[in-house]
């Protein structure tokens, strides 16, 4: 349904604040939405066929300028702190209604969607956005109501997306012009003074880690997962470069989604109904189902482009390291239809080490598991931001800190039950460096990792011998099939071994300092789970 001109406004529009808008565009198709971007000179065509926009200043989430609004629902339940930072009731419903007075007589993109394929977990979500290319974003990540559900559709959120409006910090609460809200009572997310789109699909995922452990029991899990052709499902955690988009698109294995899933008693289920990748150094080869899914459609964000200004260049970094697409799922030859599996049988942990120092295999026990679960360990390598010149650890709460709600420890909890009433395996997936640290050994191979992957998809580690990591607690396999045993211990890859056990024994440091804030919420099994420093460790 669309309304334009001067059509009646829409009542159920009212109920969020708006009173009257010059034109209404209401759930208009992809094509429609870039002929408005491309009109309003907004975005331009590529040689794919996809459209490619610039989200401003903006390239990336801004977690400190992040809010819940601290009322009587989240008061006792939000674990606050840096990233769930409260925003007064009263300041939120003043930026709330200055929101709506903004947007009130302009143009505005409106879409009625799902979060959730398990249709009774699902949230009805109506995205209202000042930009078109906002609003294709909409359509590309979240899932696409039939015919028959538009025509009854009343949803329980509201996103607001509006780059233009800035906040006044005195007046609202915020840190500065730009801002994300979540607001349960009112059930809408607010967001504002940035064009990043990511803070659309984020916030409704910030919710949903919210709502669904204290309505439902269900976990939300920040991982890709797909499904093999015996019907068994893996899921893969892991932060932004440590592969989780790459390694979950198989051509031997159906996608049952990107990066945001639940886990519930039928098993897993996509909130989602598209793909938001980064494309910085896509590679045909290496990542053909991605780079396949950039066609008509698909939506670039902060590319670079050749000499002719058409054809993609995703080596280009020159505006951010964070350059992005997002597409349907079906644009992913062999996705799952339904979004839905069964419980996995394996859980990926993947992280990118740069100090050379985790095997690219180990095996985790419960406690072991729900300890680096809590860690949510990668690395950052010299030259991805202003001021890294050296590797830089990064810990991320259950692998996705910035979207969590609830004390860490309560979606550990969650994951561990589910482990061991469905006997899940958990491994560690070390996608990063062996042979010394960035900038002195390699990174490791895709085949190799693959190759391992694949290995335990297909039960044949669970024919090998393992030794117990002094340091680490886990188990590193002795061989893997296709893969040189010397690969397996790290501590060998290295020239000097003594340099090994130096950097080995810092990172182990670095793992219980992080932990530190997190030991009063988690049992003392998984506190005995933390990396000890021996004098040699194997």
């Amino acid at each position: 349904m669309v309304h334009q001109g001067n059509t009646p406004f829409h009542p159920n529009l009212a109920e969020i604040g708006l009173r009257k808008a010059r034109n209404i565009w209401w759930n208009l198709p992809p094509a429609r939405l870039i002929e408005r971007t491309l009109l309003a000179g907004e975005g331009r065509l590529t040689s794919t066929g996809a459209i490619a926009v610039d989200t401003g200043r903006f390239t990336g989430r801004s977690p400190k300028d992040r809010f819940i609004v601290r009322d009587p629902l989240t008061q006792d339940n939000v674990w606050w702190g840096e990233i769930n930072q409260p925003i007064d009731p009263e300041q939120a419903k003043t930026l709330h209604g200055d929101l709506m007075r903004y947007l009130d007589g302009k143009g505005l993109y409106v879409r009625d969607a799902f979060v959730g394929s398990a249709k009774e977990y699902r949230k009805g979500v109506r995205v209202m956005t000042e930009k078109a290319w906002s609003n294709l974003f909409a359509f590309n990540m979240f899932l696409r109501p039939t015919k028959e559900e538009i025509a009854g559709f009343r949803p329980d959120w509201h996103v607001v997306c509006a780059p233009g409006f800035k906040a006044d910090p005195t007046r609202h609460g915020t840190r500065q012009s730009n801002f994300a809200i979540l607001d349960f009572t009112h059930k809408r997310v607010l967001i504002g003074g940035t064009g990043y789109t990511g803070e659309i699909k984020k916030g409704m995922f910030s919710a949903m880690n919210f709502l669904l452990p204290t309505e439902s029991n269900v976990l939300p899990m920040h991982c890709s997962a797909n499904e093999g052709p015996d019907g068994k499902t893996a899921v893969f955690f892991g932060l932004s470069g440590t592969g989780k988009t790459t390694l979950s698109s198989d051509p031997e294995r159906q996608l049952i989604g990107d990066d945001e899933h639940g886990w519930g008693p039928r098993g897993i289920f996509n909130f989602e109904g598209g793909c938001y990748a980064k494309t910085i150094d896509l590679d045909a080869a290496l990542e053909p189902d991605i780079y396949g899914a950039i066609h008509h459609g698909a939506m670039l964000e902060n590319i670079g482009f050749a000499a002719d200004g058409v054809t993609p260049d995703f080596t280009d970094a020159t505006t951010t390291q964070n350059t992005r697409v997002s597409y349907p799922i079906q644009h992913i030859h062999g996705a799952k239809p339904s979004g839905e599996g069964g419980h996995p049988e394996h859980i990926f942990f993947l992280t990118c080490d740069a100090f050379g120092v985790l095997p690219p295999l180990a095996r985790l026990d419960a406690p072991t598991a729900a300890y680096h679960f809590i860690s949510g360990y990668t690395a950052k390598v010299a030259g991805t931001e202003d001021g890294i010149d050296e590797p830089k650890a990064v810990f991320s709460a259950c692998f996705g800190a910035p979207f969590l709600p609830l004390h860490p420890g309560k979606y550990a909890d969650m994951l561990s039950q589910r482990m061991a009433e469905h006997g899940s395996k958990v491994w560690l997936v070390n996608t990063g460096w062996t042979g010394g640290p960035h900038g002195e050994g390699q990174r490791m191979s895709l085949k190799d990792t693959r190759a391992l992957l694949n290995a335990v998809l297909q039960g044949k580690m669970d024919q090998v011998e393992y030794r117990q990591c002094d340091r680490f607690g886990w188990e590193v396999p002795m061989t893997a099939p296709g893969v040189d045993d010397t690969l397996l211990n790290p501590r060998n890859t290295w020239a000097d071994p003594r340099a090994y056990d130096a950097k080995a024994d810092a990172l182990a440091d670095r793992f219980n300092a992080n932990f530190d804030p997190f030991a009063d919420g988690v049992s003392a099994e998984v506190r005995n789970a933390a990396p000890t420093v021996p004098a040699y460790a194997g």
